[in-house]
């Protein structure tokens, strides 16, 4: 275990550091001025990434990851003599987990006029009805997953034209911060449980990806609700608060501030999870001691872990990128933020803890036709033009439905074209994408420069989540694309050359013991 440990530890230091070394150069070139403290704080929350990204990735693999599993096969199990009370278990456990979600919280703390709660119950809602939907879809198998991506993304543009301006971005965010380092590996476990465990399975495979991507709808669809509700309030942006450092010892302060904050967090995020697993465990799993052993082992990596990644990235990134988006959006060749934005993207999604989970998970399901370099290279390009775009609206105003409608249009329109498992992975890392990396270093980016610029936080840096969410949904489906066409390729060069051997070739392959015979 400590073997894999330091290789988990290594993987986040090739991951975390491409973006620690952009943010350095934009302090000592773009933004001379940023206050040694902010950067100090930067600097130790790399550090604690690192630790956490290699804790959590190990304590994934051996506890999040078998819990999802055999939850999900329990799930499948009762729903084959009542299938209410497993959907109902469902919907508890998608609202459970997401009222949890720390970044749910970071989102909530934004949007005025709106109290918390609300806003934090009605996407937990979401969450649970849409892993109902998703879990119905895995176990009945008789509508295929674009089919409903299409419908239910048609009824959220639709709904749309009727919600007040202010709450489309939220909306739309709030889809992308609900799929979190807690959520995702849970429910691509459980998803690959209930299919592999469901009579008939033949389909397993396909059907285990796509569980993230219908609940990454439930709160769009929540949220559009809740806007309808509150339709003629007056909305106005409420900024947080950033803390800016100018001493080391202010810097260690703020850390030992944020510690006790995410421990509380953190432990409220994985208690559904524990509980969950503890009553199947009692009253049907019935695991041996070792393995239980092995799960309480992985509990305490993933807990230690995402404690230190979630203290660095908040106390130490939102300050630095806050700054950094304010101290760049006021020169006066700020249109280099749009390149600037692209560049942090395509490396920023290195650093998402849950992403590794997936790209994992994506080569283990397809045998390797997928690699997880293939995977990680897609999800870059795509996270870069979608912070590209963010920082173009932020610069013009322009809405993000003249980018959201056509770009869910072409995913939509490439899920007819490409394999299904392609396209449920396509949908599932959007959400994947759009963690807490993109809310507490890109969100701020964003409203940094907005506020410089003076324009509307609300309509013009919030988007930004949903941006990144949305564009590995076109990149993914296009390496879809692309390996289905290398396929196809492959089998007529093999299909041609058989054609053309001749009876005697086929003769001289032959075993000569066997094409021998005595007259």
């Amino acid at each position: 275990m400590r073997k894999n440990l330091k290789i988990k530890i290594s993987e986040a230091l090739f991951s975390v550091l491409p973006i620690t070394v952009i943010v350095l150069l934009m302090s000592f070139t773009l933004a001379p001025d940023m206050p040694i403290g902010t950067l100090l704080m930067f600097l130790l929350g790399a550090v604690l990434l690192i630790l956490g990204m290699g804790l959590f990735s190990l304590g994934a693999d051996i506890s999040m990851m078998p819990i999802g599993d055999s939850v999900g096969s329990q799930v499948a199990r009762i729903s084959r003599k009542r299938i209410w009370p497993a959907l109902l278990i469902c919907f508890m456990l998608g609202g459970f987990i997401t009222v949890a979600e720390p970044d749910l919280q970071v989102l909530a703390d934004q949007v005025p006029a709106v109290p918390d709660l609300v806003i934090i119950l009605t996407v937990a809602a979401g969450v649970g009805a849409f892993l109902v939907v998703s879990v119905l879809r895995t176990l009945k198998g008789k509508i295929t997953l674009n089919r409903l991506l299409i419908a239910f993304y048609v009824l959220v543009f639709l709904l749309s034209l009727f919600v007040p301006r202010e709450f489309l971005a939220v909306a739309f965010d709030a889809g992308g911060v609900t799929t979190g380092p807690i959520t995702v590996p849970f429910l691509m476990a459980l998803g690959i449980g209930i299919a592999t465990a469901r009579p008939g399975a033949k389909d397993a495979e396909t059907d285990s990806f796509g569980m993230v991507a219908l609940c990454s709808i439930g709160p769009i669809f929540a949220v559009l609700i809740m806007g309808m509700c509150f339709k003629g309030t007056e909305i106005a942006y409420t900024p947080f608060p950033v803390t800016t450092t100018f001493y080391s010892q202010e810097a260690g302060l703020q850390f030992l501030r944020g510690f006790p904050i995410y421990l509380k967090e953190v432990a409220l995020g994985l208690l559904p999870v524990i509980l969950f697993f503890a009553v199947f465990q009692l009253v049907s799993l019935r695991m041996s001691r070792d393995f239980l052993i092995r799960i309480a082992v992985g509990i305490i990596y993933t807990y230690l872990g995402l404690v230190l990644f979630l203290t660095g990235v908040n106390v130490g990134f939102m300050p630095a990128g806050n700054y950094l988006g304010s101290a760049i959006a006021q020169l006066d060749y700020n249109w280099v933020l749009i390149p600037i934005g692209m560049v942090v993207g395509y490396f920023i999604v290195a650093a998402e803890p849950a992403v590794h989970v997936l790209n994992k998970q994506v080569e283990e399901i397809t045998g390797g036709a997928v690699p997880q370099k293939a995977m990680r290279l897609s999800l870059s390009i795509g996270v870069s033009i979608s912070v590209g775009i963010a920082m173009l609206r932020v610069l013009t105003g322009i809405s993000s439905l003249w980018f959201l409608v056509p770009g869910y249009a072409a995913a939509l329109l490439l899920s007819r074209r490409v394999p299904g498992i392609f396209t449920a992975i396509a949908f599932d890392s959007g959400g994947v994408a759009s963690g807490p990396m993109t809310a507490t270093f890109l969100l701020p980016f964003a409203m940094g420069a907005c506020n410089a610029l003076g324009g509307d936080v609300l309509t013009d840096a919030f988007g930004i989540v949903a941006m990144v969410a949305m564009t590995p949904l076109v990149t993914i489906q296009c390496l879809g694309a692309f390996y289905q066409r290398k396929l196809r390729r492959t089998q007529e060069i093999t299909e041609s050359e058989a054609s053309m051997m001749t009876s005697e070739d086929i003769i001289d392959y032959d075993d000569p013991e066997e094409t021998s015979y005595e007259p």
